[in-house]
């Protein structure tokens, strides 16, 4: 793939079978944006780092986040940062504001609804435990993304059988030949 890439993963860091982590080894080049604690996100300390991560890059990246991750990047496109990104591919993006929340989420909260500034695909389930489908829709909307539906996959993790997701890449792959270098 001929695109520049950071991970942001969500909350607790997707472990050894999710598929960030799969795309993370099969792509030597791609980085995971380090969090001090995967834990007890704190949103400010998050926007932060992934700030850091981006200033860090030679080029403009592409966002590759997961669930609390895709909330990271729209906090950090509210935040205002002087730097670009390419684009961001953001999938099951968790609803913070929903009462099924595993954490308190509070730091993150609201979700923002605002345009981003920069091209986005949402990839969301119909039966995601973290975010029901109308909210997935909504954010979409509001942010300016595309919405891809897969139906019902879960929170798209290890968990409901997504470890090297091929098709999610191949979605990747679309996603960044629509991109200007």
């Amino acid at each position: 793939m001929k695109c520049d890439i950071l991970i942001v993963a969500g909350l607790w860091n997707s472990g050894p079978q999710h598929w960030q982590t799969h795309w993370e080894a099969k792509y030597s080049k791609w980085e995971r944006v380090a969090h001090r604690d995967w834990h007890a996100p704190d949103r400010d300390e998050w926007v932060a780092e992934l700030d850091a991560a981006i200033a860090a890059c030679d080029g403009r990246p592409i966002l590759v986040a997961h669930s609390l991750g895709c909330m990271l990047v729209a906090q950090w496109a509210q935040a205002g940062s002087h730097l670009n990104v390419a684009g961001a591919f953001l999938v099951a993006p968790s609803d913070v504001d929903a009462p099924s929340y595993p954490i308190d989420a509070g730091g993150f909260r609201p979700v923002p609804m605002a345009k981003l500034p920069f091209p986005s695909v949402v990839v969301a389930s119909t039966d995601d435990p973290y975010a029901e489908i109308g909210r997935s829709r909504a954010f979409a909307q509001a942010w300016g993304s595309k919405l891809i539906e897969i139906g019902d996959a879960g929170h798209i993790n290890a968990d409901t059988g997504y470890g090297p997701w091929p098709e999610g890449e191949r979605m990747l792959e679309a996603f960044c030949s629509t991109l200007q270098p």
